[in-house]
């Protein structure tokens, strides 16, 4: 598969908290996401779960069905509880021809909640891992063999935020479960995605493409802030995450360090739509994504 740009509409309508863009119709984002240049879209809460809904309203914009984010609990189901929760969503991405899931551990998260600020999100004690990525690779190994990787998706406010996390969750799981690197988490989170890609870079199937503001970042560190004062600004302020392009990651030497990659490179630049128009922002970053594709050879 060659690499194809996607996005994920929640630079148009916010998945956790759903009234920041609630006004904005699925129409509007598929349309002003092909005229973008994305060829493919995430879902997020306003997409039918439905196979021939879903279809119908993807097909007049040209668009591929992605994947989409699933909520994991194997902090207090195991594998085969997890499957009975999982499979309506899997076979969806099925019946869609998706071949990756979206996959987070969000039992005891906290970056739903802003009124929590991120000091207290939930930490894994070291005897922890080892339970928790066994139920991880059994639940990958058996979405595999349906036809779908498991990508997990480290995330500020849950078990996998820091460096030390992802390398503590890669060293518990088997090869079936991969990663999704995501550079915007990955750097508020003190890891450097460069770095991320070069050491995991056999597994890593799927990646998400959101810049930092470094101030706003600095500033939500200080001021400790929750998730989602951080992602959608305080009072007329920009919040932390944002396009390829318009932040501090350095998206050419990203995938310098990801040869041979091969999928999607999706575009999930959490915004509020009233402070960072979508459309503008969205070309902005397909024009970095594709130029920093072709500078590291990859197109």
């Amino acid at each position: 598969m060659p690499i194809r740009i996607g996005a994920n509409p929640i630079g148009w309508s916010n998945d956790d908290l759903q009234e920041i863009g609630g006004a904005t119709s699925l129409e509007t984002c598929l349309d002003e996401a092909r005229e973008a240049g994305f060829v493919g879209m995430e879902l997020g809460h306003k997409f039918p779960r439905e196979p021939k809904a879903l279809k119908a309203a993807l097909a007049p914009f040209g668009m591929a069905c992605i994947s989409g984010w699933y909520s994991a609990e194997l902090l207090k189901r195991d594998a085969e509880e997890e499957m009975r929760h999982l499979r309506p969503h899997l076979d969806l991405l099925k019946a869609m021809g998706s071949n990756v899931l979206v996959f987070a551990e969000t039992s005891n998260a906290i970056h739903g909640d802003r009124s929590k600020p991120l000091s207290q999100r939930p930490v894994m004690e070291a005897g922890d891992w080892a339970q928790f990525g066994a139920r991880i690779t059994e639940v990958a190994e058996r979405t595999l063999a349906e036809g779908v990787r498991l990508v997990y998706h480290h995330h500020m406010g849950t078990i996998v935020e820091s460096e030390a996390d992802i390398d503590a969750f890669m060293a518990a799981t088997g090869e079936a479960a991969h990663l999704l690197l995501d550079t915007g988490h990955a750097t508020w989170g003190g890891a450097d995605p460069v770095k991320l890609a070069q050491r995991y870079r056999a597994r890593i199937s799927h990646v998400h493409a959101k810049d930092v503001r470094k101030g706003v970042m600095e500033q939500a560190r200080a001021e400790d802030w929750s998730f989602l004062d951080a992602i959608l600004g305080k009072g007329a302020d920009l919040g932390v995450y944002t396009v390829p392009g318009d932040g501090m990651v350095d998206y050419p030497a990203v995938f310098k360090a990801l040869p041979g990659y091969s999928g999607w490179v999706v575009v999930e630049a959490e915004q509020d739509p009233e402070k960072a128009h979508p459309l503008t922002y969205a070309k902005k970053g397909v024009a970095h994504l594709e130029a920093s594709l072709k500078e590291a050879g990859l197109v």
